[in-house]
C-alpha cells in the first residue's frame, strides 16, 4: 500500500513545532559515516539495506502523554547512502504514522510492507530525488506509538514504590526499538542520536545520553521538556529513555544511581562499589570512552537484571540485596561498555560476541575487586547453569554462531551465548597465558571499536594478532569447534571452587543423609555458596523423584530463614525446590515473589516449574499468571504466556 499522507499539523512545516509542544532542535550536521560498505552484514531481523542508505543519526522529539499511553511527535533521521539511492527502508512495529517528509522536501511517498509479528513492517520512504555523493539528507517522519509497544512500559503510580507518580521505560534489545522509534533497528547499523521529551512537570525524564538538561525547561502549563545527545554511534537498541519520579546521587564524580526517591538510600549503599569496577574495568581493557556511568535502579517490572544502555546501565532491584552480594551484575552491565556497546555483534546470529565476551570480562572485574576465589565461584555456578542449558536445546542452539533465521532473536538469549562464550575466552586464556591473551583482547577492543562485529571477523582477527600461524596453537584452541560445533569441546576445563566442597559435603548429609538442617554453617557462607548449598540436586534425580519430605522442606525453611529471605536469587533457589515438591506452606512466598517482580530471569522458570507439576500446579500457575501479568514488561509475558498457552 502506498501512501502519502500529511496531517494538519504536519502541513504546517515539517518542523512540527505543534506536534510535540515546542520548537524542534536542529540536529548538528553529520559526519562521514563510521562504518564502510564493507562493514555491512544482512542482517535477517531487519529490513534495512544499508549497503544502500543508512541511518546514521535520530533526532527525536517527542511528548509523553501518560493517560494515552502514547509518545508521538517526530523522528528527524539524517541519512546516508551511495550515489543514486533513491529509497531508504526503515524498520517499524505497530507505529501509528502520520506524516513522512523533508524539510524541504515537503511530503513524500512510503509503503508499508507485510507484516510480520516479530519483525514489524518495512517502510520503505521513497526520496524526493537521488541521493548524491557524500550527501546527507534529513527525513522527518511523523507518528506516536501505541499503548501496547513491546519497547515501552506505561506504570500507574500503583506500580511504583512510591505510589504518587506514573512511570515509563524502554527496554530496546534485541529488536523492539522499532515499536517507538521509526529506524534501521539492527545491530550493524550504528546511529548517534538526540532526543527532547517533554513530560508532565513533576517526573524527571532520563536517557541512555548525555543529560543536556538535568533539571529540564519550561514547556507549557504544567510540562517541562528534557533534552539529550549521544556524540558516539550507538546500535539502536541502545536507545532507552526512562521516566517518573526519579532522583539521583553521586557515587563519586563520573557514577551515580538514579531511582525513586524511597529507594535511593538503599541502592546508593548498595552500589558504592560502582567506582571501584569502573577503574579496574579501565585498568583491564583501556578507557572508558562513554563520559559517565550512571545506574537507573527501575521499577521491580523490568524484565532483565540489567540493561548495558550507554551512560545509563538500567538495573532491576532484585539485585538490591543489603549487602552487596549480586553486584557481579553491575559488573557485567559495565562490562558491556566495550563488549557489546564498542564492539557490537553484527547480527544476533553472533550475540555471543556481545555476552561471551561480558562474562568473562564481568569475571575478571570481579576478581580484580574481590578476589580470585569470589570469581572462581561465579564461574563454577556459571558453568552450573550451562550444564543445564545445554541438556535442555537442541544440539544446534548450542553452538556459539546461530542460525536464527525465520526465529525471534530472544531464542539465541541463553547460557549458551553467556557461558559458553566466556568459557571458550577462558580456555583461549588458558593455553596462551594470561599476559599474551590480556594483550590481544584490549587489541581486539581498540581495533574493532564502532565496527559491526561477526563470529568471522573475530577469527579473522584473533588468528591475525594472538595466532599468528602458529598451526600447533591453532589446533590446541579448537576454535573452529567452540563456534561452529554442539556441546562442549574436549578441551574444556571445568572450573572448580574450594569453597564449594564444605558446601557440597553439607548438602550430602542433609539432602541424602538426612542430617538436621541445624547442622549446616548457613550464616559462615556467602550468598555463592549459599546458592551451591540451594542448587545441589541428588544423582539421578530424575529418576528418584520427589528428594525431600515435607518434614525437610519445613526445616529447610525455618531454620535457614528462607520465607523471611531478602535476597531474590536465594528465594528463587528455594523456590524451584520447595514448588518442585509441591510445598504448600511456600505458595503465599511464591505468590508475593511472582507479584512483585517481572524479571524473566525468575518469572520464566517458575512458571515452568509449576506448570510441570500438573495437578497440583497449573491451577496454581493460571492463577499467579492472571494476577501478575499486567505487572510484566512484554518481554517477559511473550515467554510466559507460550508456556501457559495463555489468551487471556
Amino acid at each position: 500500500m502506498s501512501r502519502v499522507l500529511l496531517t494538519a499539523c504536519a502541513l504546517a512545516a515539517l518542523s512540527l513545532a505543534a506536534c510535540a509542544g515546542g520548537p524542534v532542535a536542529e540536529p548538528p550536521a553529520m559526519s562521514a559515516p563510521v562504518a564502510r560498505p564493507v562493514d555491512y552484514v544482512r542482517d535477517v531481523h531487519s529490513h534495512a539495506r544499508p549497503e544502500v542508505a543508512r541511518v546514521v543519526d535520530v533526532a527525536l522529539d517527542l511528548a509523553a502523554d501518560f493517560e494515552a499511553s502514547r509518545l508521538s511527535g517526530t523522528a528527524t533521521l539524517s541519512i546516508t547512502g551511495v550515489p543514486g539511492a533513491q529509497e531508504i527502508i526503515l524498520d517499524v512495529l505497530n507505529l501509528d504514522l502520520q506524516a513522512v517528509g523533508g524539510p524541504q522536501a515537503g511530503a513524500l511517498a512510503y509503503t508499508l510492507g507485510a507484516e510480520d509479528p516479530t519483525l514489524g513492517q518495512a517502510l520503505t520512504v521513497r526520496l524526493d530525488r537521488p541521493l548524491a555523493a557524500g550527501e546527507t539528507r534529513r527525513l522527518v517522519i511523523v507518528y506516536a506509538t501505541r499503548p501496547d509497544a513491546a519497547a515501552l512500559q506505561w506504570l500507574t503510580p500503583a506500580q511504583t514504590a512510591g505510589g504518587r507518580l506514573p512511570y515509563l521505560f524502554s527496554q530496546g534489545q534485541a529488536i523492539l526499538t522499532r515499536t517507538w522509534v521509526p529506524t534501521q533497528d539492527s545491530p550493524g547499523i550504528r546511529q548517534t542520536f538526540s532526543a527532547r521529551i517533554t513530560a508532565p512537570e513533576a517526573l524527571k525524564v532520563v536517557m541512555s545520553a548525555d543529560h543536556l538538561t538535568p533539571e529540564g525547561e519550561p514547556a507549557g502549563p504544567g510540562r517541562r521538556s528534557w533534552r539529550f545527545r549521544m556524540d558516539n554511534p550507538v546500535p539502536p537498541y541502545l536507545i532507552a529513555i526512562g521516566a517518573g519520579d526519579v532522583a539521583f546521587e553521586a557515587i563519586d564524580d563520573r557514577t551515580g544511581v538514579f531511582t525513586e526517591p524511597s529507594k535511593l538510600a538503599a541502592a546508593h549503599r548498595e552500589l558504592v562499589p560502582t567506582a571501584g569496577m569502573v577503574a579496574a574495568a579501565e585498568a583491564l581493557y583501556g578507557p572508558y570512552i562513554w563520559g559517565r556511568y550512571d545506574l537507573l535502579v527501575l521499577p521491580p517490572s523490568f524484565p532483565f537484571g540489567g540493561m548495558e544502555n550507554p551512560r545509563l546501565t538500567f538495573a532491576t532491584p532484585t539485585i538490591i540485596a543489603g549487602d552487596q552480594s549480586l553486584v557481579s551484575l553491575v559488573a557485567h552491565e559495565l562490562a558491556h561498555s566495550w563488549s557489546g556497546n564498542l564492539v557490537t555483534n553484527a547480527t544476533w546470529d553472533d550475540f555471543w560476541l556481545n555476552e561471551g565476551f561480558t562474562v568473562y570480562f564481568e569475571n575478571r572485574i570481579m576478581e580484580a575487586v574481590y578476589g580470585r576465589d569470589r570469581a572462581l565461584q561465579e564461574q563454577v555456578l556459571g558453568w552450573n547453569s550451562l550444564q543445564d542449558t545445554l541438556a535442555s536445546l537442541p544440539p544446534a542452539d548450542t553452538r556459539l554462531k546461530l542460525d536464527l533465521a525465520g526465529r525471534d532473536p530472544d531464542d539465541g538469549m541463553t547460557d549458551v551465548a553467556y557461558e559458553k562464550g566466556a568459557a571458550f575466552l577462558r580456555t583461549i586464556e588458558r593455553l596462551v597465558g594470561r599476559e599474551r591473551f590480556d594483550v590481544w583482547l584490549r587489541g581486539y577492543f581498540e581495533r574493532n571499536a564502532f565496527r559491526p562485529m561477526t563470529t568471522e571477523r573475530f577469527l579473522e582477527d584473533i588468528r591475525a594478532h594472538l595466532v599468528q600461524g602458529d598451526a600447533a596453537l591453532e589446533s590446541r584452541l579448537m576454535m573452529d569447534a567452540w563456534i561452529y560445533q554442539p556441546g562442549m569441546p574436549s578441551n574444556w576445563v571445568p572450573p572448580v571452587s574450594d569453597a564449594f566442597a564444605p558446601v557440597d559435603a553439607a548438602a550430602q548429609a542433609v539432602f541424602v543423609a538426612g542430617a538436621p538442617v541445624s547442622t549446616v554453617p548457613w550464616g559462615e557462607w556467602n550468598t555463592q555458596q549459599r546458592l551451591r548449598f540451594l542448587g545441589w540436586r541428588p544423582e539421578g534425580l530424575e529418576a528418584a523423584g520427589d528428594w525431600l519430605s515435607p518434614a525437610q522442606l519445613a526445616d529447610l525453611s525455618a531454620t535457614l530463614g528462607l520465607t523471611a529471605e531478602g535476597n531474590a536469587e536465594i528465594v528463587f533457589a528455594w523456590l524451584q525446590i520447595a514448588l518442585q515438591h509441591r510445598y504448600d506452606p511456600a505458595v503465599p512466598q511464591a505468590e508475593g515473589f511472582l507479584t512483585g517482580m517481572g524479571r524473566r530471569k525468575f518469572v520464566l522458570p517458575l512458571f515452568r516449574t509449576l506448570w510441570a507439576e500438573a495437578d497440583w500446579g497449573r491451577p496454581l500457575a493460571t492463577r499467579l499468571y492472571r494476577e501478575a501479568r499486567p505487572l510484566y514488561h512484554p518481554v517477559t509475558t511473550g515467554s510466559v504466556d507460550p508456556l501457559l498457552g495463555w489468551e487471556g
